[in-house]
C-alpha cells in the first residue's frame, strides 16, 4: 500500500516513536516520501527526538509534525494519556514537496511574513498543487496568510490545523524536516499528480430564511433585510421547534453565502462564523469576521446530532461523486469535538473509516482547522477538515 498509519501510547518517547516507525514502515514496505507525526503534550519536550528517530529509521524525503491535545490514529481519537501517530505516504507518480517555515517579523513597513515559498509567488496550477500547513495558534497570523494565498495563489487548497495542547507562546513545537521550531507555521507545498480531494464539515444547519445584510460596519451587522438583527431574531423565534429554541439558547451561529448566484442555499453553501453577541440597545449583531453590505446570511445551529449528520452526509456525497475511492486521509478536527461534543469517543475518525473503509488515517484535535469552502481557504472552528488521498 502507498500509505500507512500506526500509533503508540507508550509513555517513553523513544519507545513510542520506535514502535510507530517500525510498524508503519513495515506496512508501507518502502522508503516513504512523506512522514507526518502528531504527538501529545507528553512528548512535547522530546519533539526533536521524534524528528530524529523518524528520519533515521525511515529516511523519508520530508517530515512534518506538531503537538496535539488529542491524537488521531486510524479509528481512534486518543484524548487522554500519551500518544503518537505516524502517517506515511509513498507516491508512485511524480510529486514534488517544497518545505517552508513562515514567521511573522517586524519590519520598517510593519509586520511581514517571512519564509514564503517562491513557487507560490509565481503562476501555479491549482489543480496540481496543495499546501499542508501546521501552525502555532499564538504566533502565526493565519488569517493574513490565507488572505494572501487566496489572492496570489488562487485556487490552491490549504489543508491542516493549528497545534493544540499548549497554553502560551513559545510552548509549541513544530517539526519540519530535520528541524524543530517554536513559532510561526511549517508547511509543504505539494505539486504533481496528488490525487488529493477534501471536505470541510462545519457541523451546522441553517434555520429560518436567508437574509441580506443592508447595513454593517466591519464585523457588526446593523440591519438585516431592512430590520435590526434583533428584530429578525424575535420574528424567527416563535417559528422554531422546541429543540431549535434550546440550541439557540446555548449559542447560535451565522452562515455567510459564498456563491450568491445560486437560486437556493443549502448546507455546505455557507461559511460558518461565530456570533459574538447582540447589542440590546441597537439590536446589532457582532460576528467573528467582517461582513459586507449585500452579503446573504442565514442563522445556523449546531449540536452533536447535526455535526454527526453533516459529516456523514459530506463523506457519503464525496465518495459517491468521485472515483477512485480514497486510499488514505488526514483529519484535522476541532478540539471542541471528540467527547466534548459527542456522547461516544472516536466519532470523527469512526465515521470516516466506516464510510471510506479501513484506510490509513491520522490527524489531531486542532485549535483552528484549515480547509477550502467555495474555492477559498479559511480557518474554521468546530469543524472536521479532511484531506483524502487516492491510491
Amino acid at each position: 500500500m502507498p500509505f500507512a498509519c500506526e500509533s503508540s501510547v507508550a509513555a517513553v518517547t523513544r519507545d513510542a516513536v520506535a514502535a510507530a516507525c517500525d510498524a508503519a514502515g513495515a506496512r508501507l514496505g518502502a522508503r516513504p516520501d512523506l512522514a507526518v507525526a502528531f504527538y501529545s503534550p507528553h512528548h512535547l519536550a522530546a519533539a526533536r527526538e521524534i524528528s530524529n528517530a523518524v528520519r533515521q529509521r525511515l529516511a523519508p524525503r520530508a517530515v512534518l509534525g506538531c503537538v496535539a491535545e488529542a491524537v488521531i490514529a486510524n479509528d481512534r481519537e486518543i484524548e487522554n494519556g500519551p500518544a503518537l501517530s505516524l502517517w506515511l505516504a509513498k507516491w508512485n507518480r511524480p510529486v514534488t514537496m517544497r518545505p517552508f517555515h513562515l514567521v511573522l517579523e517586524a519590519t520598517a513597513d510593519g509586520p511581514s511574513l517571512f519564509g514564503w515559498p517562491d513557487e507560490l509567488l509565481e503562476p501555479i496550477d491549482p489543480a496540481r498543487s496543495a499546501v499542508l500547513l501546521l501552525g502555532d495558534p499564538f504566533t502565526f497570523p493565519t488569517d493574513r496568510f490565507l488572505e494572501r494565498m487566496n489572492e496570489e495563489a488562487r485556487g490552491v487548497p490549504v489543508l491542516g490545523g493549528m497545534a493544540s495542547g499548549i497554553g502560551a507562546p513559545g510552548q509549541c513545537r513544530l517539526v519540519l524536516g530535520d528541524g524543530v521550531v517554536d513559532q510561526g507555521a511549517v508547511g509543504l507545498l505539494l505539486e504533481g499528480e496528488l490525487g488529493l480531494r477534501w471536505i470541510v464539515s462545519q457541523g451546522c444547519r441553517p434555520i429560518g430564511r436567508p437574509l441580506i445584510v443592508t447595513k454593517s460596519e466591519e464585523n457588526v451587522i446593523l440591519e438585516l433585510g431592512g430590520k435590526t438583527p434583533l428584530d429578525q431574531l424575535r420574528e424567527l423565534w416563535p417559528t422554531l421547534s422546541e429543540r431549535d429554541q434550546q440550541l439557540f439558547r446555548g449559542g447560535f451561529h451565522l452562515g455567510r453565502v459564498l456563491d450568491e448566484y445560486r437560486e437556493e442555499f443549502r448546507r455546505g453553501d455557507f461559511l460558518i462564523r461565530n456570533v459574538m453577541g447582540v447589542e440590546r440597545h441597537s439590536g446589532a449583531l457582532i460576528v467573528g469576521e467582517r461582513v459586507r453590505v449585500g452579503s446573504t446570511v442565514q442563522f445556523q445551529v449546531r449540536d452533536a446530532e447535526t455535526a454527526d449528520e453533516d459529516l456523514r452526509a459530506l463523506v457519503r456525497a464525496h465518495l459517491s461523486g468521485h472515483e477512485p475511492r480514497p486510499a488514505a486521509a488526514l483529519l484535522f478536527s476541532c478540539n471542541g469535538r471528540g467527547t466534548r461534543l459527542f456522547e461516544v469517543p472516536d466519532h470523527d475518525a469512526g465515521v470516516i473509516r466506516r464510510e471510506a473503509g479501513p484506510i490509513p488515517l491520522a490527524g489531531l484535535f486542532a485549535m483552528g482547522e484549515l480547509g477550502p469552502i467555495g474555492g477559498q481557504n479559511f480557518i474554521h472552528g468546530f469543524t472536521a477538515s479532511v484531506a483524502f488521498f487516492e491510491e
